[in-house]
């Protein structure tokens, strides 16, 4: 590594940490992962050719990410995920049918092909998804950013006045309260973190190996999954380190967009909104219907399904007392169907997609 690209790193690293400590004072959600994207976004086209992020260091953002996303595949959410695959399957794909008409309406009024409108709406989390948006080919990767931001700031705003609204009428339980469990400190992480950290590496490279889909992010959750099969619990980690995940992969992202990619600003940025809306009263419904088929509160039906971070819909479940495992059992199980079950389709549907333009084309030509 250069000088100049020493310089450039390190001109991208105390902007992103700029960020995150302003988003942090603000309260936003993720504030480590929003708060650099966004700073080195700005500084970045205020400074051109100012600023550089090796993938090595988004790569190992990555890593840490998948591995604390494997932790939370404890013996009670996989009871949870395997008592209620079923309903579950049932509610993710009726939730994803939903999102491709959302898709399919933002095509058609605002001309943005149909396989970066998808990856918009698809109700992953923020990282994954954005992850996933690289690896397709042809995407729009500035507007699948800005509309999941959006989609998720709308979803972690609005879900609570939904739930303490009069409408569902939940209150606060008693005893409840913010979390209790303290942040994990450095002396509980080694050196049993050593071996986790070792599979973790490994699973991620041999998932790249084998073009295993956002195989830096699956890779490690599924080996850290694995080892806990066997008995051994991996560490929490420090909030300092995940955090600092967080901005190693914030910083990339916010290189990565160009605002100059956003056609017709105003009315792309509408439509996300509109969209988040439709998704918002759709996930409500879905949620009605949840309570239908199994013996759960309008609440815990409602923050299972939501499409935001688990981890806020855990702490609004912790607040209002709902059931904790059935919210991350569904909240783990759609994470998991998108990035197995999808990639897949939307390959299949873009090559049919593809194959018929092309087909029409050669019809028009004769």
């Amino acid at each position: 590594m250069n000088k100049g690209n020493s310089s450039k790193i390190t001109i991208a690293l105390v902007t992103a940490i700029a960020g995150g400590m302003l988003f942090e004072l603000l309260h936003t959600p993720i504030p480590w992962l929003l708060g650099p994207m966004i700073a080195v976004l700005i500084g970045s086209n205020l400074l051109k050719d100012r600023y550089e992020w090796p993938g090595l260091f988004r790569n190992t953002g990555m890593v840490i990410v998948g591995y604390t996303i494997g932790l939370s595949l404890t013996a009670a959410a996989l009871r949870e995920m395997s008592r209620q695959l079923p309903t579950m399957l049932l509610m993710t794909v009726l939730l994803l049918a939903l999102c491709a008409g959302i898709a399919y309406l933002v095509c058609k009024l605002s001309g943005i092909d149909y396989q970066t409108a998808l990856l918009a709406c698809i109700p992953g989390g923020l990282t994954q998804v954005i992850a996933l948006a690289e690896e397709t080919k042809g995407v729009n990767i500035t507007i699948v950013t800005v509309t999941q931001v959006i989609r998720l700031m709308m979803i972690v705003l609005c879900i609570p006045v939904i739930i303490f609204s009069s409408v569902i009428g939940q209150t606060h339980t008693a005893d409840s309260g913010p979390l209790s469990a303290e942040s994990a400190s450095w002396s509980g992480v080694f050196p049993d973190v050593l071996l986790f950290a070792a599979v973790s590496v490994i699973c991620a490279v041999a998932g790249n190996k084998i073009k295993f889909p956002t195989a830096v992010l699956l890779g490690p959750a599924i080996g850290t999954a694995l080892i806990q099969l066997t008995g051994l619990h991996g560490p929490a980690l420090p909030s300092l380190l995940i955090n600092a995940a967080q901005l190693l992969i914030g910083t990339y992202v916010g290189l990565l967009l160009r605002p100059s990619q956003l056609p017709r600003m105003m009315r792309t940025l509408s439509l996300a909104i509109g969209g988040g809306g439709l998704l918002l009263a759709g996930t409500c419904l879905l949620s009605y219907l949840l309570t239908w088929l199994q013996p759960v509160s309008i609440s815990t039906g409602l923050l299972s399904l939501a499409p935001g971070g688990m981890d806020q819909m855990g702490i609004i479940a912790h607040e209002i007392n709902a059931d904790l495992s059935m919210v991350a059992g569904y909240q783990l199980f759609r994470t998991f169907f998108i990035f197995f079950a999808v990639p897949p389709l939307i390959r299949l549907l873009f090559r049919y997609s593809a194959k018929k333009r092309i087909t029409e084309k050669v019809e028009t030509n004769n």
